[in-house]
């Protein structure tokens, strides 16, 4: 398989029917997110509206036709004062894109602009039988 050099960009209102689909995908088949429940179109557009409203960045991997490869963000780790500067990131990708570099780039983007937030850590929960995560974060 060739690796994809996706284009990395702030999330658009009109990326989450992609979003949302990716998502449940992972719900599905993986063991990445921590819910049994699918997400409607309604929730994740509530999702996506209270990530941007608290500053958090919600990125988009495409490909040269827009089409959408994946996606990474990252909000409050926990509500005490030592972790005000503390993230916890979550990226999801296509499963036909994965192992193919765009996870790379997105957690590449991600821990940039998290940087430039001032942000010192970066925690990913990840199951122990999810290979391709912790082979991403390796």
């Amino acid at each position: 398989m060739a690796i994809l050099s996706p284009h990395i960009r702030d999330a658009r209102f009109t990326d989450l029917s992609a979003l949302t689909d990716i998502h449940n995908h992972a719900v599905r088949q993986t063991t990445a997110i921590w819910d049994e429940r699918e997400v409607t179109l309604a929730a994740r557009t509530q999702w996506f509206d209270a990530r941007r409203e608290a500053g958090f960045p919600i990125l988009v991997a495409s490909d040269p036709g827009e089409i959408i490869l994946g996606y990474a963000s990252y909000g409050p780790f926990r509500p005490f004062d030592g972790y005000r500067e503390t993230v916890e990131h979550s990226v999801y990708v296509q499963p036909d894109c994965q192992r193919r570099g765009v996870g790379r780039a997105l957690l590449a983007a991600l821990i940039e602009r998290a940087s430039d937030q001032g942000m010192h850590a970066m925690i990913g929960g990840i199951e122990a039988g999810n290979t391709a995560s912790l082979a991403l974060h390796a």
